[in-house]
């Protein structure tokens, strides 16, 4: 369906929309750099943002979840946007682009652990490893 079939009080103004997320997001992520210690005037990547806190919420903790939030938000958007019917891939089950995105990210973390494991760190590898596993997903599961 075009967009002039849907009558004008429907269309929504997506420009907004799209404008308003990332303006809300872009926000948590220059808060999370800004709430980032220093240690001798430079940026500790890696020192806890709440000194004695249950949780290690370093940079890459945070980013890391900002990031999950951010795919979330953007995957909202387009399901409201563009819906989609569901699709029979590789898998025999009919899946969307929330599910495969929930299969890229819970894969992502085994591949990434069992690099930790046969590998160490750093994950950078494992990384490119992911994201090529992802593209696989996203292309024909």
């Amino acid at each position: 369906m075009t967009d002039a079939a849907i009558p004008a009080h429907r269309r929504g103004n997506w420009q907004a929309v799209y404008l308003t997320a990332a303006t809300l997001l872009g926000a948590v992520l220059a808060f999370l750099v800004w709430a980032t210690p220093t240690k001798d005037g430079a940026k500790d990547w890696t020192a806890p943002m709440i000194p004695g806190g249950w949780m290690a919420w370093t940079f890459p903790v945070a980013a890391f979840f900002w990031v999950i939030a951010s795919l979330l938000v953007l995957f909202t958007i387009l399901a409201i946007r563009f819906p989609e019917t569901p699709r029979r891939g590789i898998l025999r089950i009919e899946t969307t682009r929330g599910d495969r995105l929930f299969i890229t990210l819970l894969g992502s973390a085994f591949i990434c652990l069992a690099w930790l494991f046969f590998f160490g760190a750093p994950v950078w590898w494992g990384l490119a490893l992911c994201l090529a596993y992802a593209a696989a997903v996203f292309r024909w599961v």
